[in-house]
């Protein structure tokens, strides 16, 4: 199995942020019935989630093993 690191790229964030999109406009479109209020609830969810993975990856993906008594910063 590869290392999740190297699975996990811009066209994974991507395609989850639209699948989350589609879902949030199809709930929208169930309880709006406008178009225009749909397609800024998912475009709003599509960020959102986009965001949201690219954050948590940064703040994963620079972590290196550090000696727990020193000091991040200096």
């Amino acid at each position: 199995m590869a290392p999740i690191k190297k699975l996990l790229g811009v066209r994974v964030y991507l395609t989850l942020s639209a699948i989350a999109g589609v879902i949030v406009g199809f709930i929208a479109w169930g309880g709006l019935r406008a178009l225009d209020k749909t397609l800024i609830a998912g475009g709003l969810a599509f960020i959102v989630v986009l965001v949201t993975i690219a954050t948590l990856d940064l703040s994963l993906r620079g972590a290196e093993p550090q000696d727990p008594n020193e000091p991040r910063l200096k």
